[in-house]
Parts: structure tokens; sequence; C-alpha cells
């Protein structure tokens, strides 16, 4: 009999075998486990991965609101909107500064070239340039020069970081808003523009511009920026660089001027056109205002003694500006007026213009310029200005303009070379009774008003007024008065009486009483209003509107004389005068705006001036002359070119006008002046056509 066994039989190794499969099954289940327990966490993160985001995503419109109220959103919505913007726009930043380099080459400084005028029909009138230019080191620029730049245009220049962050937020947002572009830029900065970029006023150029000039001030020492900044600067007169600068406006080199000076030659930096004082009377008192202001902000920062600030009480004059060789004669006049028009009728800046390249097409007629020129020089031979002192300082100023606004040619003086200032352009010549026209399509316009606040009245050219020498002027409520206590009365050239005249008649033959009494009849708001609809400027010197306006006290160029009066040629349409047809460069045509053009009067009321101007079948015109004999005017024209010219005689001591008695030798009592007007414009109509 076998014995019983208390357990399993089990073979050799078989329990070691067992122990292992057992451990086994322990431990993938314990990696089950974990695996489950894995998936399970990372199903709760993306739970709150979504819940984080449901929580950062705006709940809009705004849920448990009603009307409007849903649509406004919350200040944790606002903040969270501004957040993603700031993080876009510094990403934007840091980007565009990453991928921003600082040129290998400057502008093309050493390239510059003439800039071209040529005439009407395509043939070369001028030539004016090359840049003016000279680099200085900053050793040889006085500090006192330099501390005036920096005053004026970046005080905190040693110490920021290439740009000002208030500068360019300014400027960005008067860009972005279509405001005016200003500064604000460290020079730094403008060194960057100068040298580096252009001038165009975008905002690409803008942030280009900033982060070029944050990568160089960390390349290159604030010193050698100031350096390149005041050797590259345009300031004015075709001046690049401090050094040329100081040649053109004060005749010496930079190192020998002072505190003063140097503060002159920083207001230039804001703009050389409106601070440099040899362009116009408020050209200088801008820039004696800021050349104040850039000493006063010297002594603000350290850099100026108060003490030595308190002697400069003088403005120091800048010389008078040199005259282009070339431009003698006419020409000088000529280019004068085509770039004046192009600085105000493109997007070229003065700045970039003198940088030169550029080809101008001009309106003028070499013919016509000739046979003006010649016309003028012919009648002033008569005068003797060494045997008679009534015969000096005698000036005409003439222009003649077609009825489509071309400048076709112009009389500015008897040599651009010996006298800069153009006559053509004058302001300050009163019109006289060549302002008559005016007064007359005002009232063929508008009517008169011969009862206060009655409806107004037409008027033909067969209206009848009264042509007698010392007539009261009248008013809706009576006689007008003089502030002396007077009644007014007109008085007819020769005090001749006319008897009741058409006003037609009156207009043709130059019949001071009617026309004086019609524009008080009309409002002399009203003849204002018409004379500038009719070509002339609003700041024409009117002065005050008493009676004798209408007798021309307003000081119209000679320029807008023929424009205003080609627009009855034009019947009754103004095109504003113009001097450029085109410009290009290297081969490009640019943008020019056209000249501006309206319909003041009807073809019926320009038909009735044009009538009573007539003095041929194929011409109209009449003479003019000022009260006190100050000026003599002869304003005609075809159907295609309209002609003024002023004759008038200037102290050079006083710049005052002074009367043209006794000019020739005639008798002090005649107006002997009011016949060389007339004596030009038939030479050089017949000379011309």
């Amino acid at each position: 009999m076998v014995p019983r066994r208390h357990g399993t039989e089990q073979a050799p190794g078989a329990a070691g075998t067992g122990g292992s499969a057992a451990r086994a099954a322990r431990t993938s289940a314990a990696a089950v486990r974990r695996g489950c327990a894995a998936v399970v966490r990372a199903a709760a993160d993306r739970r709150a991965w979504r819940a984080g985001l449901r929580r950062l995503r705006p709940r809009y419109p705004r849920p448990g609101r009603r009307g409007p109220r849903r649509w406004v959103p919350s200040a944790r919505q606002t903040l969270l909107v501004l957040c993603w913007v700031l993080l876009l726009l510094a990403g934007l930043v840091g980007y565009g500064y990453q991928r921003t380099r600082i040129p290998a080459d400057l502008n093309a400084f050493a390239t510059q070239q003439d800039n071209v005028y040529y005439w009407a029909d395509g043939t070369e009138m001028a030539r004016v340039g090359p840049v003016d230019r000279q680099s200085m080191p900053l050793d040889r620029i006085p500090s006192s020069v330099q501390w005036a730049v920096l005053a004026a245009e970046n005080a905190s220049f040693y110490s920021d970081s290439g740009i000002s962050v208030k500068g360019i937020a300014r400027a960005v947002t008067d860009m972005a808003t279509g405001g005016d572009t200003q500064g604000g830029s460290t020079i730094t900065q403008q060194y960057v523009k100068n040298v580096y970029l252009n001038q165009n006023q975008t905002l690409s150029r803008k942030l280009t511009e900033m982060f070029i000039a944050v990568k160089l001030d960390r390349k290159i020492s604030k010193q050698e920026i100031l350096d390149g900044y005041l050797n590259t600067s345009w300031f004015g007169r075709g001046a690049y660089g401090v050094q040329r600068a100081a040649k053109a406006y004060y005749g010496k080199d930079v190192s020998q001027l002072n505190a003063s000076e140097g503060a002159f030659l920083a207001t230039l930096l804001k703009g050389a056109g409106l601070y440099d004082p040899a362009v116009s009377p408020a050209n200088h008192e801008r820039a004696v205002q800021r050349w104040n202001w850039v000493l006063d902000r010297m002594v603000k920062i350290g850099r100026l003694p108060a003490a030595e600030r308190a002697t400069y009480t003088v403005f120091p004059e800048p010389k008078a500006p040199p005259r282009p060789a070339g431009l003698s004669g006419q020409t000088g006049y000529l280019v004068d007026t085509a770039r004046a028009y192009v600085s105000a009728h493109s997007g070229i800046s003065d700045a970039e213009f003198d940088r030169g390249g550029y080809q101008i097409y001009t309106t003028f007629e070499r013919p016509r310029v000739d046979a003006l020129s010649a016309a003028v020089k012919q009648q002033l031979g008569g005068l003797h200005p060494a045997d008679r002192p009534a015969d000096r300082d005698v000036r005409v100023g003439a222009a003649s303009v077609g009825t489509d606004g071309r400048i076709l040619a112009l009389y500015g003086g008897p040599d651009y070379v010996t006298q800069g200032f153009d006559d053509a352009n004058i302001g300050i010549v009163p019109a006289g009774t060549a302002f008559a026209p005016f007064v007359y399509a005002a009232g063929l316009r508008d009517g008169v008003l011969l009862t206060r606040d009655a409806p107004r009245t037409p008027i033909t050219p067969d209206t009848v007024y009264d042509g007698d020498d010392k007539v009261a002027v009248q008013t809706p409520e009576g006689p007008y008065w003089s502030r002396d206590g007077k009644i007014v009365r007109t008085v007819n050239d020769g005090h001749h009486s006319w008897g009741r005249i058409s006003l037609q008649k009156a207009v043709a033959s130059s019949v001071n009483g009617p026309v004086v009494q019609l524009g008080m009849d009309v409002g002399l708001d009203r003849v204002r209003r018409a004379s500038i609809d009719a070509g002339l400027l609003p700041d024409s010197g009117f002065g005050p509107q008493t009676p004798d306006f209408s007798l021309g006290t307003a000081t119209p160029s000679p320029i807008r004389m023929a424009g205003a009066y080609a627009t009855f040629a034009a019947d009754g349409t103004h095109t504003a005068p113009y001097s450029v047809l085109r410009i290009t460069r290297d081969g490009e045509r640019l943008p020019l705006q056209s000249p501006v053009v309206t319909h003041p009067f009807t073809p019926a009321v320009a038909a009735d001036v044009n009538a009573a101007l007539t003095t041929a079948p194929d011409r109209a015109g009449t003479a003019g002359t000022a009260p006190g004999n100050k000026s003599a005017w002869y304003v005609g024209y075809t159907h295609q070119v309209s002609t003024s010219v002023a004759l008038f005689r200037i102290d050079p001591k006083t710049q005052q006008l002074e009367p043209l008695t006794g000019i020739t030798g005639h008798r002090p009592h005649e107006n002997t002046g009011s016949t060389y007007p007339a004596a030009i414009w038939n030479h050089y109509a017949a000379a011309a056509s």
C-alpha cells in the first residue's frame, strides 16, 4: 500500500517556475493600472485645458444680458483683447528688428545731378546745381554750434538709445490719422533717414528708420553719428552740411561761427524753406522767433551761460543768397517761378529737389519772353535817370497767361543777377482803375441792393448811372459819410463830367464815379469775392472796404492780374496760373497737381465784360492808374492770351512806392506814366502775334 501524501506532487524545478509567473502577472496588472491612471490623468488634463480655454475664451455676446448690453464687452474681455494686441505688436516689432539690416552703402550723394529746366518747346532753358557739400570733422565744429543743433533737435542725444518712443508714437499717430507729418525723431533717426533711406513719410519707412537707428546706436559712437548728421543735413540754399551752410549764410568757415550764428543754422534744420529770412518777411519773423527759442533752450539745458545769452540781442542777419551762374536776364525769374510751383504742387520736398536729377518742363515760350523783354527795354529807353530824378527807380513787372492757365512769359526785372526780386510776382502795387472790370462783373453776376432788406435788382450793360464829377456816394440809407464828417464824393479823371452814362460806357471809358457807386450798390464784400473768383489771391492787400475800394486799392501781382482777365477771355472759366507742365526723374514722370479750374461767371457775364473792354475786333483791354499816381497798368487780352503790364517806382532805401509824376520830363499834373504800359503791351503784342 502506497503511503498517502499531504499535498500535490511536483516535478523537480516546478516550484521556481510557478513563483516567476505569479510575479509577472502581478507586474502586468500594476502596469495596466498605471497606464489606466495615466490615461485618466491625461483625460483630466485635457478637460482642464479645455476648461481653461473656455475660461479664456470671451463669452460674446455676453449671456445673461439683454438688448444693447449684450454687446458691451466686460473689463476682463477688454483686458484680454489688449493683452493679445500687445503680444502681437511685440512679436511684429521683434520680427521686424531681427530682419532689418544696416545698409552697406550710403545714399548716392556723390552722384547728385543738376536740375534741368526746359522751355515749352522742349529745348533746354537752364541747369541749376550741383549740390553744394563739404564735410567737416566734428572736432573743427565749435561745441556751441553742436549744442545749438542738439538743443533744437535732440537734447537727450547723448543719453538716448537712438530713438524717441514719444516722438515715434506721435509721428506714427499723425501719419496713421492723416495729420501733418512732423518731427520728434532723434538725431540718430534723422541721420539714418538722410544717409540710408528716403524722405517718404510712410509708416514702413518710419519703422525701418527706427530699427536701423537702434542698431546703429549700438554699433558706432555718438560722436560718429553727430559728425555724420552735421555733414549730411540740408540747410537750404543748396547747402548740405554745416560747413557749406556757414559759407552760404555767413560767408565764413564753420569754425568761426559763434553760438548766435550756430543757433540760426540750427533753426534751418526745421525747414529752410520756412526759415530762410531772405525768402519773405514771414520767414524772417519765424527765423527770429525760433533763433531766440534755440538760444533760450541752450541756456535751459546748461550749454550756454545766461550771461553770454544776454549778449545775443540782435538777430545775426545772414548775407543775401548768391545768384546762380547761367540765370542772367529773365531766365532766373522763370526758374524761380517754376521751382516755386514744383514746391507747392508736387510731393517733392525742397531738400529732395536740391539733390538734383529732376527735369522740369515749363510752360514758358521763349519767343514771347524775348518779345516782352524787348518791348519793356524799348519803352524804358526813353527815360533819362541820370538827368531827371523823376525817371529814377522806375520798374516794370509784366506777365502773359493763356486762357488755359499756362504762364507763357514774364518780365521780372532788367536782370536776375542784378535784381533778384521778381516784379512779375510783386504784391505791393495797387491795381488802380484796372480793377473796374471786377466791379462790373460783380454787378452783372450778383445784381445791386438799392434798398436795405429788399430783393437785389439785376443790372445790364445799359443800366444808367450818374457820370458827373463830385457826385455824392450813396448807400441804401443815404449819402456815405467819411470819418471826418464829410460826404464822400466821386472824382473823375481830369474832373470831367459825363452826365448820365451807361455802365458799359463808364467801364470802357474809365469813368470813376459810376464804378465807385456800382461797387457800393453791389456791396464791396461781393466785389472782393468776384475779384478773387476771377483769379486774384485772397491776400492781395485789398485794404479797407471804403468807396475807393472799387478804384483798385488791391495789390495783385501782374501774374494774377493777367490770369484774372484771362477768365473773361475764357467765357467765364478760370484756370489757376501754372508754370510747369510735367516733372521727370530717371525717365519716370512724377506726380504733379493739376491746376484748379472753376466757373465763376456765366458766358453771358463774360461777354458783357468783353464788350466793354473791346478796343479792336481781336483784342480787349483797359488802362489803369492808382490814386496818387502810384502805379500805372495796362491789361489786355486776345481770345487765347492775357497780358498785364505794371509800371511803378520804388524808393530803394525805404522800399516804398513813389509817384510816377513827372517822369519823362512832363509837367507834374500829367499822369504820364499811364501811357507806358499800353505802349509796352502794344509793342509786345505786335511782336508776339
